[in-house]
């Protein structure tokens, strides 16, 4: 059958509506905290480096724990594995909620991001297994979206709650939607083959759309750490890892930069807060449409997904400019231009797994970017926490994120060539041949 055919049924839209509310639940739990952290920070009386290591520490856990989620997921399956880490991560952020010292933000944190870890890379599998090839773009930027939608909207709703019950019950209230989604996804998901609403039309408009077949059987071709040998594999790492540095300034100083730079008070910072995510939520779905479309137009994915890439983390930079301007409206157009560009970048990042993974290997790959990636996580909120203790100003913060967002461009452009999937066959004895064969 051609895959261009419309399938009877659309079950897989389904999956990618669980998908989004996956990682709009896990932004919102992790966004909590940046949220409260003006409030937190004056009740308990820390420092702003102190408060630096309470935001990394998610990232710590969350970082090592991304290669094990996307290696479990592969092996036994997205259904459990994202089922699991949603459960996990929703009791550690309720346990937020109860912490008084230092060390018990940190310890709630760091258990947190052991079950967040398990979200994107089982997400990418998902991708792989349910979708053609043709839409894989669209699908990553409909679930990658949840993290703007998250971001977006926490900030008002948490300032609401924080304002009318304190900031425990922010932990309480946004821990609890977890349960929910978990009950809605065992009731719903399956892989496709064993799903019992999808058609046999559409099953194969989904496989015979692809080039590798996710999930059919249950076959690794190689051993995960062996990817690491793949030029491919580094430039994703990367790229991913600059682009992480600057999107974790929104997630974690954006609010208190806000109010203790700018001057805004609880209220506008809520709402200031919310506009650069909305617009990269705009970037996102743009850059969707923009790589599914490069690639049913070229059938070529070095173009289709480095226009996304390049142009994205090129527009990105213009974080570095936002602390110089003393405009606030001004500042809040080049971080939400930055905002869109992060965005559409990202887009294409979470495609890249399927791209590039051996058949069956796709959140593994995926949870090694995350991985690496998530390293920005951990420096950025330490590293700017110590500018602002020192310098006492958020500008050399912002010019360092605007300078990664550079070289997070260039390793796109000059380091991901010929994309497509690994082959075992091809397996190079050193990076450096790897370099040179792909």
């Amino acid at each position: 059958m051609n895959h261009s055919a419309q399938p009877t049924s659309r079950v897989r839209y389904h999956i990618a509506i669980l998908m989004l509310f996956s990682v709009i639940i896990n932004y919102l739990d992790r966004t909590v905290m940046s949220a409260a952290a003006p409030v937190i920070q004056k009740e308990l009386a820390l420092s702003a480096s102190e408060m630096g290591y309470i935001m990394s520490a998610f990232f710590f856990t969350y970082a090592l724990f991304q290669i094990p989620a996307g290696f479990l997921a592969d092996k036994f399956g997205q259904r459990k594995i994202l089922a699991g880490s949603v459960l996990w991560w929703s009791i550690a952020t309720i346990l937020t909620g109860l912490a008084k010292t230092p060390l018990a933000f940190i310890a709630a944190r760091g258990v947190m991001g052991i079950g967040e870890a398990g979200a994107y890379p089982s997400n990418a599998g998902v991708t792989a297994k349910w979708f053609p090839d043709k839409e894989r773009g669209k699908v990553s930027a409909i679930f990658d979206s949840g993290s703007k939608f998250g971001t977006a909207f926490a900030m008002p709703f948490v300032v609401w709650i924080i304002a009318r019950w304190g900031w425990q019950a922010s932990f309480y209230i946004c821990g609890a939607l977890g349960f929910i989604w978990t009950l809605w996804w065992l009731m719903v998901y399956h892989d496709p083959e064993k799903h019992p609403r999808i058609s046999k039309v559409e099953l194969n408009y989904i496989r015979s759309g692809q080039v590798k077949k996710e999930g059919i059987d249950n076959v690794r071709p190689m051993a995960w750490y062996k990817l690491f040998k793949y030029r491919n594999v580094l430039a994703m790492c990367v790229g991913f890892f600059m682009l992480n540095y600057a999107v974790f300034f929104f997630i974690t100083w954006f609010p208190s930069y806000l109010m203790n730079s700018r001057g805004m008070s609880l209220s506008e910072m809520g709402f200031a807060a919310m506009l650069p995510p909305i617009c990269g939520i705009i970037g996102q779905y743009f850059g969707g449409w923009l790589t599914d479309y490069l690639y049913t137009k070229t059938q070529k994915l070095d173009i289709a997904r480095k226009v996304n890439l390049v142009a994205g983390m090129g527009l990105a930079t213009s974080i570095a400019f936002a602390g110089l301007v003393e405009s606030t409206p001004i500042m809040l157009l080049l971080l939400c231009i930055s905002y869109a560009g992060l965005a559409c970048a990202g887009t294409a990042v979470w495609t890249l797994p399927g791209d590039i993974a051996p058949r069956n290997m796709t959140s593994v790959l995926g949870g090694m970017q995350n991985a690496i990636s998530n390293c920005g996580g951990i420096l950025g909120p330490i590293v700017t926490g110590y500018i602002i203790t020192i310098s006492g100003s958020f500008i050399p913060a912002l010019i360092i994120s605007g300078v990664a967002c550079f070289i997070g461009a260039m390793v796109y452009l000059f380091g991901l060539k010929d994309i497509k999937p690994i082959e075992p066959d091809e397996n190079a004895s050193s990076v450096h041949q790897s370099f040179v064969k792909q």
